[in-house]
């Protein structure tokens, strides 16, 4: 099988992790791309002993411990995706450091939202939330709850959900345009609906131009909501007659941004959001939206950066 991309999947021995090495199967077969299973060994810079204590078992020590785990992982992508080209990486350093760089070579970075790190309590791991903040290519975070009810345990495949649409979410920003031709794609990569939703309050809604300038904060009836739809529809121009087959859905609410997209994320099989919005402050690198999501969404969660240098 011929490859002409990559989607790097980072891997630590959870079970979140594995949940990611399935979905970034998925994601590398349908994009035609290879799929390389990293590992960040961050025990050799601590000079901690890596090999196995004479007391212990031939089979014992960490440096065993992480072969055998990058070994599973390998092992579960190609029992998901058989044809796949698999390859995989051990790299000492900190993840968020190795992932980062892993993802200047790569067209999606996929992670486990928790690992083997995480404290109760603490929804989606440090490495997540910074990696979709830092990372150079788009980040899917393997959301928990991808699996439904009634389905296999965790030690067997992720029960994915395929039949729900793609949901983006769209605020209009320049920022966010790379979101929307991510989306766009993903769908057509699927062959899924795409929900397009935007939601907006009189906080964060800009205001049209006023018809009599000698009331220059007079709106008419109906005005803001009329903006809005203008904005949803400004935002997705062009990206359809790129992407024909995509059936879009328009959804503008009134309400709170936050709220609208976790529900919509109830029965969506992917969400897809900027990593910053119209209302982001410089050197905020992820808005309080996607950070939200990346918490509380009910499916997995990819998070589009506006650009691919540093902000």
């Amino acid at each position: 099988m011929s490859v002409s991309g990559l989607v790097v999947v980072g891997v630590d021995g959870s079970a979140s992790g594995l949940g990611a090495v399935e979905i970034a199967a998925h994601e590398a077969r349908l994009r035609g791309a290879g799929l390389r299973v990293v590992h960040a060994f961050f025990w050799p810079a601590m000079h901690v002993p890596l090999g196995r204590s004479p007391l212990g078992p031939p089979e014992g020590g960490i440096r065993n411990m992480v072969e055998r785990l990058v070994a599973e992982a390998v092992e579960r992508a190609r029992a998901v995706e058989p044809d796949l080209d698999v390859s995989h990486v051990v790299m000492t350093g900190e993840p968020l450091t190795v992932l980062e760089a892993q993802s200047r070579d790569a067209e999606l970075v996929v992670v486990g939202s928790r690992g083997m790190g995480g404290f109760v309590g603490l929804l989606v791991g440090s490495t997540a939330v910074h990696l979709a903040a830092h990372g150079r290519c788009p980040v899917l975070v393997a959301r928990e709850r991808t699996r439904r009810e009634g389905a296999a345990s965790a030690d067997g495949p992720v029960d994915r959900q395929t039949d729900g649409p793609i949901v983006l979410g769209v605020d209009g920003s320049v920022a966010g345009e790379r979101a929307v031709e991510f989306a766009f794609a993903e769908a057509a990569f699927r062959d899924a609906g795409l929900v397009a939703l935007h939601a907006w309050t009189t906080w964060n809604a800009p205001l049209p131009a006023p018809p009599d300038p000698s009331e220059p904060y007079s709106a008419p009836p109906g005005g803001l909501a009329e903006e809005e739809q203008r904005l949803l529809h400004e935002a997705l121009a062009g990206h359809q007659e790129r992407y024909p087959g995509v059936k879009v859905e328009h959804r503008v609410l009134h309400g709170s941004t936050r709220e609208a997209l976790i529900e919509a994320s109830r029965s969506a099989q992917l969400m897809v959001v900027g990593a910053r919005g119209r209302g982001g402050f410089a050197g905020l690198l992820l808005g309080s939206v996607s950070q939200a999501l990346l918490h509380h969404a009910h499916c997995p969660v990819a998070v589009v950066r506006g650009t691919l240098g540093p902000q």
